[in-house]
């Protein structure tokens, strides 16, 4: 006789329920758990609890990662770019290189999709179940050298180092003294060693970030702590921004000379004939 395995355990065995009110720390239905252990209502009871704690854990992550507003990957033109490692970047959403701790660096000129291939894959790891947090360089650098004592600055690289998923959008824009260096060092430093993910965006080769941080003594290992367990993905293309205003102000100018073209409409009752009196109304 062939014997059929068993069913895999569906969280409502008396095993799976114990280790689910456990789970979501209801301890005085673990202190009664004889008498309610086989109570019907109490699978919807952890349904309904489960459901409620992972709505409120997602808004509150959101809340922290303050990712903003951006447009979904689907809309992403992969056209455009003369060169872009298309298969590297999907497969950044699988997020296996947050689960083994590695970095990810997008290089490349102005308005080439980096800061929306960034938001995109922290929305994903968000979703996902990681802690994320994504701020642009600048505003980090400010927030960070803000503070003026040794336990508030603390505090604020706690912020930035603990996440799972850090995400630093636009170095290289600006250029900052070696105070900012040190700051970016730091934060760095603190994610290296327990193998937390940075993915950081950037116009300027790694061989340039000494215009980044002129006088900055830091800036060569910074550089090897991001690049030791690194993906490098380069987007050669021209600014899309661009493009999309060219092409606006192209539908505008056609738009302008079809209207010049069209004949002018009268309007309605315009050159109609005024009615004559009838001459044999009674005055």
């Amino acid at each position: 006789m062939t014997t059929l395995p068993p069913l895999p355990p569906d969280g409502t065995d008396p095993t799976s329920l114990r280790n689910r009110v456990q789970a979501l720390g209801l301890w005085g239905l673990l202190a009664q758990w004889p008498s309610i252990a086989s109570q019907a209502w109490l699978p919807t009871l952890l349904d309904c609890e489960e459901k409620e704690r992972a709505k409120r854990s997602l808004e509150r992550r959101l809340r922290t990662a303050a990712i903003g507003a951006f447009k979904p990957m689907a809309n992403f033109d992969w056209s455009w770019p003369r060169a872009i490692d298309r298969e590297a970047i999907e497969e950044l959403f699988s997020l296996q290189f947050a689960r083994d701790g590695h970095n990810v660096v997008l290089y490349g000129g102005n308005g080439v999709g980096k800061t929306m291939i960034l938001k995109c894959l922290a929305h994903h790891a968000l979703l996902s179940g990681l802690t994320v947090r994504c701020v642009s360089t600048s505003a980090m650098l400010a927030d960070l050298s803000s503070q003026h004592s040794t336990v508030s600055l603390n505090r604020r690289v706690a912020r930035y180092a603990q996440p799972q998923l850090l995400c630093i959008d636009e170095v290289g824009y600006l250029s900052y003294d070696s105070r900012y260096a040190d700051l970016l060092f730091e934060v760095v430093t603190r994610r290296y060693e327990p193998a937390k993910s940075v993915v950081l965006t950037t116009n300027k080769r790694f061989t340039d970030w000494a215009q980044v941080f002129p006088n900055a003594g830091c800036t060569v290992t910074l550089v090897d702590r991001l690049i030791h367990r690194c993906e490098c993905i380069d987007i050669d293309a021209d600014s899309y921004r661009a493009k999309e205003a060219k092409e606006r102000e192209a539908a505008r100018a056609l738009a302008r000379a079809a209207k010049r073209k069209s004949p002018p409409t009268k309007a309605k009752g315009q050159g109609a004939p005024s009615p004559t009196p009838n001459k044999g109304a009674s005055k």
